[in-house]
């Protein structure tokens, strides 16, 4: 199986998605805005609130620039308002148990965890631009130290 991976310059996959209150929120609700759109395996797993921490903490400065966050696992949204309420996470949290938004971005598929070939969440990051096409897309992101380095790539 192979991943259909997105590059700059893509149209970035329309959306449509339930939040942790099961709020819809959709791609096309930040037209005109840059946003950076992350995909993780697991709420409340160390790497995984690690980096949604780093967000919440480079929040101000990032909608400064004018860029959103939004985050998508495949968690319900019971479980993303628990990690949501227990971090003081302040940016919209998005529930995608089908996989069907991550696999459109390439953000699900076939890995390398610990050695072996797993199917499952590649934690990737994506910043799409005002018009809606992809600006940065970068794959397989380490949880820890990643949000600096991309403000130091959108020099934000």
């Amino acid at each position: 199986m192979t991943n259909q991976r997105l590059s700059p310059g893509d149209t970035a996959p329309a959306f449509t998605l339930p939040d942790a209150d099961g709020k819809e929120v959709s791609l096309a609700d930040y037209r005109g805005r840059k946003v950076i759109v992350y995909f993780y395996p697991a709420a409340s797993t160390p790497g995984c609130t690690k980096q949604a921490c780093d967000f919440r903490d480079n929040l101000a400065e990032l909608n400064d620039a004018g860029i959103d966050v939004l985050g998508v696992s495949p968690d319900k949204p019971a479980k993303l308002a628990k990690f949501r309420d227990a971090e003081g996470l302040t940016f919209p949290l998005l529930s995608d148990p089908q996989r069907a938004v991550l696999t459109a971005w390439g953000a699900f598929g076939e890995k390398t965890m610990y050695g072996k070939t797993v199917t499952g969440v590649i934690r990737s990051t994506f910043l799409v631009d005002e018009q809606g096409k992809i600006e940065v897309a970068q794959y397989n992101v380490r949880a820890t130290g990643h949000v600096a380095k991309l403000r130091r790539d959108l020099s934000v």
